[in-house]
């Protein structure tokens, strides 16, 4: 038995030392994860104490499950909830397969230069802040000198205040929220594709299949696994919508409906100095969003689809 571990240790060490400048690229992106994510879990315990920031977290009096009794006690909790679960099922609804589909037609174009042009204009929008953007809606959307009102007007319409309007802020969150990050969502679909055998392509050309019934029957099954991956983590974020991008376009008009779990908790928690509520809030949210990602992956499994684990 010991011979065995011996062995297997002496293996795990020759594949360490020949791969370890791999290893050595991962120590900051470790680093990164250790600081910002495992770290701050730590807390966590905030949302089962009077949090006091004369006490610090360890002296701060222990008060169980009460933080959680006022959370769903409170009217408005319920408001926040619905906004930020229907937002999250309209990007998911919307925004999730429009990559898909900008990937197949990309690998569809048969000119590499263009393709290459084309890619790179699409990913440009992700480079650009949400703070950026907001500014741009704002003054193509204003009443007053917005060039979309003042196409309305010359159509005979009447000016639309859409970022006052709750009609209009989820479908205008939808779709810049398509415009921004589609491009660069199809990387990982494109480089899907990439790897799939080109012998598939040249035996559906020789039984006679067109270039429509090649995306569906090969290059769609070959990036299946893909986007089943990506689908369960995008469920593991069902009750996360970004704060920026609402934050920037969000207003006291909207608030109705464009109030989610993220400025909600910057709101309350931060601005109102309930940090013991907000982290409260934001615990709540990741179980949730744990439950989406366990649920997800399961059904996976019981579907013969690769998991996430």
């Amino acid at each position: 038995m010991g011979t065995v571990r011996a062995k297997t240790t002496k293996d795990a060490l020759r594949y360490l030392n020949k791969k370890k400048y791999l290893y050595i690229l991962l120590i900051p992106c470790v680093i990164y994860f250790l600081i910002f994510n495992y770290f701050p879990m730590y807390g966590v315990i905030i949302a089962f104490k009077d949090f006091n920031f004369a006490k610090g977290i360890v002296g701060s009096p222990w008060i169980g499950l009460d933080n959680f009794r006022y959370m769903f006690g409170l009217s408005d909790f319920y408001t926040v909830f619905w906004n930020s679960l229907y937002l999250s099922m309209l990007r998911l609804v919307f925004g999730f397969p429009f990559p898909i589909l900008l990937a197949l037609l990309l690998n569809e174009m048969r000119n590499r230069t263009y393709q290459r042009v084309t890619q790179t204009i699409i990913y440009l929008p992700h480079f650009i802040s949400w703070v950026v953007i907001g500014g741009i809606l704002v003054n193509f959307l204003s009443p007053s000198w917005g060039i979309v009102n003042i196409f309305l007007k010359q159509i005979g319409m009447d000016p639309i205040f859409f970022l006052a309007d709750n009609n209009y802020f989820r479908p205008l969150v939808i779709i810049s929220s398509i415009w921004k990050e589609s491009g660069w969502e199809s990387i990982l679909y494109l480089a899907a594709m990439v790897s799939i055998n080109t012998e598939l392509y040249e035996a559906a050309s020789i039984d006679g299949a067109n270039r429509l019934q090649k995306m569906r029957y090969v290059t769609m099954p070959g990036i299946k696994s893909t986007i089943v991956i990506l689908l369960i983590l995008r469920l593991g974020q069902i009750m996360g919508n970004g704060f920026e991008q609402i934050f920037v376009l969000q207003n006291p008009l909207n608030l109705g409906v464009s109030e989610v779990f993220e400025t909600y908790v910057y709101r309350v928690g931060l601005i109102g100095g309930r940090f013991s509520f907000g982290t409260t809030v934001g615990l709540f949210t990741s179980v949730i969003g744990l439950i989406f990602l366990l649920a997800s992956n399961q059904i996976a499994k019981w579907m013969k689809e690769d998991g996430i684990w």
